[in-house]
């Protein structure tokens, strides 16, 4: 026997992509109340649905990157003072100053990355969601279903739909049983749902005892999956009209969507991380253009309705963060940090070099006596050469005690000065 390849989801994705397709169930099931059983409207509905949700993450993206705007001159500033230098003592300065700024605004070196790490699970979660509608949308399985109830009883019908199962890019696993087992409902429906509109026709060709079965339930599928002009959400689009309007639409309101999203954020031309991220907002749309064309329309139409969400509402965010004051929103920061540090024992009104220094790994391990340049440099020697005199001794070159005698010796002659 097959093993059932009809899932939800696995894995790690399983428990999100398991709460969307409750969703997604739930829009079908509606719409249909009211005689509207479309799928490209689900997916619309379900892409604004989700979108929605996620707002108070993009939100909280958007005032980071308000934020980063007057802390990436500064942190830019740090990292020019100290290029090329790679000694312990340099990349130690260089860390402790980067975190000063940080504490300074009351930001997070993580907080820009926070909100898209949450949102990317989510995101990976509703692709596996619309891939695989049947196996989440209850009413569009039982289509499948009485489908895959017909073929599975036909002698051959293993063969046929490893064959179809390669043309439309589902895995196949081989079993001993392979010549003499039939296939399980759910692999037949896995295999099927992929299925374009001509290669229905072909099925119906292979199995003729249950030619009109297929042909009346792959045209309520097909009835189920058509969008504006006729065009089937399974279709790949190509380059012929009016499919190609998706790939173009694709690709055109990610262009604008990037563009909202960087509009009030001032370009650091210093920064060698701008020229990279400017590079990647004009090659990402293209990319989605050209992925539109070889995938499925329904992904396609995904992606236009989540760039016209995200445009629709980057528009409003933008309004709303104009009238956010910067110096306020740090003043926010810095209080919500304080109640943090203060929830874990941390004196609130410590320094930032205090602050600084507590959140960054020190390079030296040993003993924290003294943390003066000449104290580490004493300590070490200490523990290298405690027997001998500073002036009899002699140390090997490129050792750790030569490196400490090195310190001592340079801050003895800075206070001669």
């Amino acid at each position: 026997m097959y093993s059932v390849f009809l899932t939800q989801s696995g894995g790690m994705l399983a428990p999100i992509s398991y709460i969307l397709g409750l969703i997604m169930n739930a829009l079908y099931e509606f719409l249909s109340f009211f005689g509207i059983a479309n799928v490209g409207l689900v997916i619309i509905l379900f892409t604004f649905i989700t979108r929605g949700l996620m707002i108070p993450l993009t939100i909280k993206q958007q005032k980071y990157t308000k934020l980063s705007s007057k802390m990436n001159p500064e942190i830019t500033k740090i990292n020019a003072k100290y290029k090329g230098k790679r000694d312990p003592e340099s990349m130690q300065k260089m860390q402790l100053e980067t975190q000063a700024v940080y504490e300074k605004y009351g930001a997070s070196p993580t907080a820009g990355c926070l909100p898209l790490l949450i949102q990317l699970p989510i995101m990976f979660a509703l692709y596996a969601v619309i891939r695989n509608i049947p196996a989440y949308v209850n009413d569009i399985y039982k289509l499948y279903e009485g489908i895959a109830n017909g073929i599975v009883d036909i002698p051959g019908h293993v063969e046929v739909l490893t064959k179809a199962a390669t043309e439309v890019g589902v895995s196949t696993t081989k079993f001993t049983e392979i010549a003499s087992g039939p296939m399980s409902i759910n692999h037949i429906i896995d295999i099927i749902s992929k299925f374009t509109s001509e290669q229905w026709g072909e099925l119906a060709e292979h199995f003729p005892t249950i030619q009109n079965l297929i042909a009346s339930k792959s045209g309520e599928i097909m009835h189920i999956n058509s969008f504006i002009g006729g065009l089937n959400i399974l279709d790949k689009p190509g380059f012929s009209f009016p499919g190609i309007l998706i790939p173009v639409l694709a690709a055109g309101l990610q262009f604008l969507q990037t563009k909202l999203m960087t509009a009030n954020t001032p370009t650091d031309k210093d920064n060698p991380m701008a020229s990279s991220m400017s590079t990647m907002n004009t090659v990402m749309p293209l990319m989605s253009g050209i992925f539109c064309v070889m995938l499925p329309m329904g992904i396609g139409l995904y992606w236009v309705a989540g760039s016209a969400f995200a445009i629709l509402q980057q528009i409003v965010i933008n309004k709303h963060m104009d009238k956010i004051d910067v110096d306020t929103l740090i003043e926010k920061n810095k209080m919500k940090a304080k109640k943090k540090r203060a929830r874990k024992g941390i004196n609130p009104n410590a320094s930032i070099e205090e602050l600084a220094k507590k959140q960054t790994k020190s390079i030296d391990t040993a003993p924290q006596v003294n943390k003066s340049t000449s104290g580490y440099a004493n300590s070490v020697k200490k523990n290298y050469d405690s027997s001998k005199s500073n002036s009899d001794t002699s140390y090997k070159s490129g050792g750790i005690a030569d490196y400490a005698n090195l310190l001592k010796n340079r801050n003895n002659n800075k206070g001669d000065k």
